[in-house]
């Protein structure tokens, strides 16, 4: 009895060893992400975000006037990056979606973007509270106003496979190599 029990564990051990990687965050069934059209603050070209199809994106709600959340998620973005080999970076794309229509202008975010070292493979997009509204509402993005620069605000990260679909959930406290590794096994899925 001992010596089945020590077999069906060595079993199990060496199944467990077998399994592939796995996705860090809250994995969601792969369902197709709500497509938006939104102009990128940075480059001033429209994104549309089913336009982004055979990359994978990690696709964020930041603003550029943010005092914690934001520009810690964004280094944590830049650090992902450079995680990445050359192709994996080519096959990415980081997409921060304004939560600020008042103060997140071209000139903000391509600020934003630069002091963070967000130049390649990154889109801040920006529109009026018209046009941003409804994406905050497909991705369950809440906002807070005061009469300050504050704006209180969901942090999820979602992580789109190259199909366009939702696959993994996520927060700014992330840590930038879980977030690069997950690239890495969405950049290679097939």
């Amino acid at each position: 009895m001992r010596a089945f029990r020590l077999a069906t564990a060595a079993v199990i051990l060496l199944l467990a060893s077998c399994a592939g990687p796995t996705l860090v965050g809250t994995q969601i069934t792969p369902t197709a992400a709500p497509d938006f059209t939104l102009t990128d603050g940075i480059s001033g070209t429209p994104i549309t975000l089913s336009g982004q199809r055979g990359k994978v994106v990690v696709l964020s709600f930041l603003y550029t006037h943010c005092p914690d959340v934001c520009p810690l998620t964004a280094e944590h973005f830049r650090t992902a990056q450079q995680r990445l080999t050359d192709d994996e970076r080519d096959r990415t794309v980081f997409v921060a979606v304004s939560v600020d229509p008042r103060q997140d202008t071209p000139d903000a975010v391509q600020v934003f973007a630069r002091d963070h070292g967000l130049a390649k493979n990154f889109v801040f997009l920006i529109g009026g509270a018209a046009q941003l509204q409804p994406v905050w509402q497909a991705y369950g993005i809440r906002i807070e106003t005061d009469q300050s620069a504050f704006v209180g605000h969901s942090d999820a990260i979602y992580l789109l496979d190259r199909k366009g679909q939702v696959r993994v959930l996520t927060h700014s406290d992330v840590a930038a190599d879980a977030l690069a590794g997950d690239l890495k096994l969405l950049v290679a899925e097939r």
